[in-house]
């Protein structure tokens, strides 16, 4: 009988990489129309040039709101109409730079339309303070004798809830022309890890020399040649802590910067600060780091069994990111990928897949990487009035058609948001973001599965799920745990140099990954990974991607099994926008993340993958 590693090791795989065309040269069904946004460049250039004398018009308000109930309904369909009209503006300028980033001209148009974002904010920064110097009485007042003023009520609601954490006017003027100096720390660390980090050359176990850089690392880490992995990690990892102490300065800097602007804004904690954006409870957040730690065994479970799959006598921190499946023939053209995902998406119904084919059919998404176009994915549904855009780099490949999944599950949410919200209660918070790109991912990955009869393949997009939950949950969680600990030392003044980061992080994941049990060997060297994520400069950020994936997974499960009123609760969560408070959205849509039920429906469905590749398995072995 073949070892399970050598019976994995069967076939091959096929990552179709699409050559970087001219633009010129793409079809342009595969190209997004910006000119549903302006005709033509000229359009775009006098729609900006109207819009800056317009933002004069909310000044007529400024000290006025006090007076009358049509006072303040005219200075926030002024505020809500201009800031619809840059939403629009900023998507256009940013996108046209997206499609070749060495177009000069196009980085101008999208520079001189940031500035007059920032003459916007600067000239609206009054709003809200004197709307919290009403007080609320007079609000409330307001909303009863005045009915228009029914679409700003979430608005006015939220802006006396923030107003003790709201100062003056000048006050707020001031902070709002400070954010030049506030991301001095981030965007010191993003030009030198990106561009002036000087990484070595390595050579490969083949002959192959390779320069590093987190391109090349990202592309490597993934080797099916563990000794190459090693000699990736070691280099990569030995750069940055050349650096430890710079790179520590730059974070502790960072760490700083949240804590001034959190006690000037009477928080008592930077993550207070962070999650009363959105009115996320900090119980939250600490819960999910609880629970996550309460389920390391899960983790644990998997980690067995990854060391299990690849054969390996020992697993390795470096052996975290090559496939459990060595190799698998895989491809998917764009026009495939959309066939499928049509496909997957059918339990949610008529309206949702007609949208959706409706995107697919219209040129939202700009598919094939091209040259100078911006790497990576996105989706940006700001254009409230038009529709969402996708920018994708499809190559082809599993990972491409995950892609898709994802960014049209964020385009879908933003497209059922502005079709079924007025425009002030249309845009939802990056809180519950994430739900509605990683439900896709799921429904996607439970069509693959159950329609694959290939059990190499089945294995693939099993395992697939189980690094998503591996990397999204557990490791953002220790990502989490990891913010949380360094800003709380920093709130209760001590200071932190690269080293103390350094500690503290190779503790956490050795923690996770049972460095200690045997499960998974962290060498001392990847303590300084935490140089590595620019995330901890998004100030409690990450947490959301592991709430978002247990979120949608939770909800998932509910429209698989056919559970009843799950597919209407869903849309219904689609169709929200900001109309309430996140965390009450989802526990709407069926989900309380207050609690640990989303969590633990999560850990059935990462063990029970586990089960299905076990019994799959069993079935190769045979």
């Amino acid at each position: 009988m073949k070892t399970i590693a050598a019976v994995l090791g069967c076939v091959f795989l096929f990552s179709t990489a699409v050559t970087a065309l001219e633009r010129k040269d793409v079809e342009e069904k595969y190209t997004w129309n910006l000119s549903d946004l302006y005709k033509t460049e000229s359009d775009f250039v006098k729609s900006r040039n109207a819009f800056d004398i317009r933002i004069g018009d909310i000044l007529k308000f400024k000290g006025k709101l006090g007076e009358s109930s049509n006072n303040l309904k005219g200075c926030l369909d002024t505020f809500f109409s201009l800031a619809k009209e840059y939403s629009r503006l900023s998507s256009y300028a940013s996108m046209k730079a997206d499609q070749d980033l060495s177009n000069s001209k196009n980085q101008k148009l999208k520079d001189e339309t940031a500035m007059v974002g920032r003459k916007f904010s600067s000239e609206v920064s009054f709003v809200n303070p004197e709307i919290i110097s009403l007080g609320a009485e007079k609000i409330k007042t307001y909303l009863k004798e005045n009915n228009d003023l029914a679409v700003y009520k979430v608005f006015l609601s939220d802006a006396i809830r923030t107003a003790k954490h709201t100062l003056s006017a000048n006050e707020e003027k001031l902070l709002s022309q400070t954010s030049v100096l506030a991301s001095i720390p981030y965007n010191t660390y993003s030009i030198f890890s990106n561009t002036e980090l000087d990484f070595p050359e390595i050579t490969l176990t083949n002959g192959t020399k390779v320069k590093l850089s987190q391109a090349m690392y990202g592309k490597y880490r993934s080797s099916q040649n563990p000794k190459d992995r090693e000699i990736v990690f070691k280099n990569f990892f030995d750069t940055y802590k050349k650096y430890e102490g710079t790179l520590g300065r730059l974070l502790f800097s960072q760490l700083e910067k949240d804590w001034f602007y959190a006690k000037e804004r009477k928080y008592t904690s930077s993550v207070e600060a962070a999650l009363n954006r959105n009115n996320v409870p900090v119980k939250v957040y600490k819960q999910l780091v609880k629970d996550i730690n309460n389920n390391l065994d899960s983790l644990h479970r998997y980690l067995a069994l990854r060391k299990r799959m690849m054969g390996v006598e020992t697993l390795k921190y470096s052996d975290l990111y090559t496939s459990l499946v060595k190799e698998v023939d895989l491809k998917y053209t764009f026009d495939d990928s959309t066939k499928i995902l049509i496909h997957a998406m059918q339990p949610l119904g008529k309206e949702y897949v007609d949208a959706l084919t409706t995107g697919i059919n219209s040129r939202w998404a700009d598919v094939y990487p091209t040259k100078g176009k911006r790497s990576g994915a996105y989706s940006n549904g700001s254009a409230y009035d038009i529709h969402p855009y996708l920018l994708l780099n499809h190559n082809d490949d599993y990972d491409s058609i995950s892609t898709l999944a994802h960014e049209f599950g964020h385009s879908m949410h933003s497209w059922f948001s502005n079709k079924y919200q007025p425009y002030p209660t249309s845009n939802y918070s990056i809180f519950v973001a994430e739900v509605a790109s990683t439900f896709n991912e799921n429904l996607l990955n439970n069509y693959l599965v159950k329609k694959e009869k290939d059990p190499l393949k089945r294995l693939f997009f099993l395992g697939n799920l189980l690094e998503k939950i591996r990397t999204t949950i557990f490791r953002q969680a220790m990502f989490a745990e990891f913010e949380l600990t360094i800003h709380t030392a920093v709130e209760e003044n001590k200071a932190l140099t690269g080293k103390d980061f350094s500690k503290i992080y190779l503790e956490l994941v050795r923690k996770y990954y049972g460095h200690d049990k045997g499960i998974c060997r962290v060498d001392k060297i990847y303590g300084i990974e935490w140089a590595f994520i620019p995330h901890f400069y998004y100030n409690y950020y990450v947490y959301q991607y592991a709430t978002g994936l247990i979120a949608s997974t939770a909800l998932a499960e509910n429209v698989i099994n056919h559970e009843d009123g799950a597919v209407e609760r869903y849309l219904t969560f689609l169709k929200s926008g900001n109309s309430d408070y996140p965390i009450n959205i989802l526990a709407h849509a069926g989900e309380d993340l207050t609690t640990s039920v989303p969590l633990d429906t999560t850990m059935r469905v990462f063990n029970r993958t586990m089960d299905e590749i076990e019994a799959t398995l069993k079935e190769l072995d045979k």
